[in-house]
């Protein structure tokens, strides 16, 4: 398991948009909040280059963080980033406290495993075809995974992982099941690759019918 992230910030006393356009042009710093958790909201800053280095972590988009702020910490989650249209640089950020005790949504990367050795692909001459890269989850922040894993060396050739196929941990669930039947989407599947060997047979035969026709409809060749 990756080692929990933990960012440093700071308070922010002036607010506004003029106040965070200052922040970001003078002090290269990215304006931020903390809410949630029956507290009042925080205002924060953190530095730009702190903050783009954590971001390159896949974790970081689906683990529990740990934000330090003065003397104190608290346990958080991400829930929005707010880039530049132009330039793509991070102009807010907020973050959302947790509880222990409370469950947490959150997206969850997936990660497939034994795509070489997949069935559907070395036998079938299929390929692979991966529907979701990620799947909300509800649990304990205790409980929160770091990756689902997708074994697909059993998938043959016209066959789907669905969500209720995935292995979860225990005191994991996954929302959209909880939506109905459904929402039971496939998450990977193998398609068979056009123009496959099969498809090469089919177009024989059907070559082969169509001469056949051809022949049987035309005179014969001794024919007055």
């Amino acid at each position: 398991m990756s080692e929990q992230i933990v960012l440093q910030a700071e308070f922010r006393e002036e607010l506004g948009k003029a106040a965070s356009r200052r922040l970001r042009r003078l002090s290269d710093k990215v304006p931020g909040i903390l809410y949630g958790g029956g507290v009042d909201p925080v205002h924060l800053s953190l530095a730009h280059r702190d903050l783009c280095k954590a971001m390159q972590e896949e974790s970081f988009f689906s683990q529990i963080l740990e934000l330090s702020v003065g003397d104190k910490t608290q346990a958080c989650v991400l829930r929005d980033v707010q880039r530049h249209p132009a330039t793509d640089r991070v102009q807010h950020i907020d973050f959302l406290r947790i509880r222990d005790d409370m469950p947490v949504h959150m997206h969850v990367p997936l990660h497939y495993t034994n795509e070489d050795r997949c069935v559907g692909v070395k036998l079938g001459g299929g390929r692979i075809a991966h529907n979701l890269i990620e799947v909300e989850v509800s649990c304990l922040p205790r409980d929160l995974p770091e990756f689902i894993e997708v074994d697909v060396a059993d998938l043959e050739v016209g066959a789907s992982i669905h969500l209720s196929d995935l292995e979860l941990p225990d005191g994991v669930s996954i929302v959209a099941l909880g939506l109905g039947e459904d929402h039971d989407i496939p998450v990977a599947s193998v398609a068979a690759r056009r123009g496959g060997a099969g498809d090469e047979v089919d177009a024989a035969a059907g070559s082969d019918a169509t001469e056949d026709d051809a022949d049987a409809g035309s005179p014969a060749d001794d024919a007055p």
